[in-house]
């Protein structure tokens, strides 16, 4: 066997942790196999002659990748993704990746997690991954971001913090989570009556133009109206999971990780008394979010 084999055979052995750390970063299996093939290229194409530890290559190599991605990715501001478009493909000739795998692979990241993440910058995301995930000391993070060691612990802080939460949790959120847990298994299984019975009376809903399907903002008003509306919306709320919005217990629907749209929960007492739909590119920018369980409200 020559050295480009063993090299190709190393890498193949790598794939899976290399793929799980890249998904991480980008929050989407297919941009995920498209770093680590870019990562493989870029391994064969320098040769590993003088390489020690070529595992420790390979992450250096695919993280830098990811971050490149991810610097290009803000510079462009994507647009969110239809949360009714969750077709992913793998990188790999005849290998289809579906989009109840992925989903499945969200889950096991934790879907709040990789939208709290998007929302870091592309430095602090790599950090945090990088050395709370996959435990790499911060001197190699120091040299995949181009910073000091100080500096690459500050961004896994900094990481951190954010998606902990800068808020201490208050004893009320804990009912507050769990109201919203019930709109949202409510909303999966188009149960009017469980709905209304989360919804206060004079409950208002008010949807952006961006979330909207006429293109306008819209308000809806009382609990059977705005109960019938997220029942129709049944399908979309697979997507759902309950994350810390401004503080406070919403949802996140997010197809493969990328924020499409937010709703944010007004409550009074043990019921939902305002719902903002946000789905404006520049409104989900702005939003305040931590993951629930970090938030110490497991």
């Amino acid at each position: 066997m020559d050295e480009d084999d063993k090299l190709a055979r190393r890498f193949e052995a790598s794939r899976p942790r290399l793929r799980a750390m890249a998904y991480r970063m980008l929050g989407s299996l297919s941009d995920a196999d498209d770093a680590v093939q870019e990562g493989w290229l870029r391994a064969a194409g320098a040769g590993a002659d003088d390489v020690t530890n070529l595992e420790g290559w390979f992450t250096t190599i695919v993280a830098r990748v990811c971050l490149d991605m991810l610097r290009s990715r803000k510079s462009r501001r994507e647009e969110p993704l239809d949360p009714d478009d969750a077709t992913v493909s793998g990188f790999e000739p005849g290998y289809e990746q579906g989009p109840e795998q992925e989903a499945m692979l969200a889950d096991s990241v934790g879907l709040a997690m990789l939208v709290v993440l998007d929302n870091l910058a592309p430095a602090e995301r790599v950090a945090f991954v990088l050395h709370d995930t996959f435990g790499l000391p911060f001197g190699e993070i120091a040299a995949i971001t181009g910073r000091t060691p100080a500096s690459a612990r500050q961004l896994a802080s900094r990481a951190r913090r954010r998606i902990q939460g800068s808020e201490q949790p208050r004893p009320r959120r804990a009912r507050q989570r769990e109201v919203a847990e019930a709109f949202l298994a409510a909303a999966r299984g188009g149960d009017l009556s469980a709905l209304i019975a989360v919804l206060d009376p004079d409950v208002e809903l008010r949807a952006d133009a961006t979330a909207s399907p006429s293109g306008v903002p819209v308000t809806i008003r009382g609990a059977a109206a705005v109960a019938g509306g997220a029942r129709a919306a049944a399908s979309r709320a697979r997507y759902g999971r309950v994350a810390l919005i401004n503080g406070a217990p919403g949802l996140l629907m997010a197809p493969r990780g990328r924020l499409a749209v937010a709703l944010a929960f007004t409550y009074s007492g043990d019921k939902i008394s305002q719902i903002d739909v946000i789905a404006d590119p520049g409104r989900l920018a702005a939003l305040d979010l931590a993951v629930l369980d970090l938030a110490g409200l497991g």
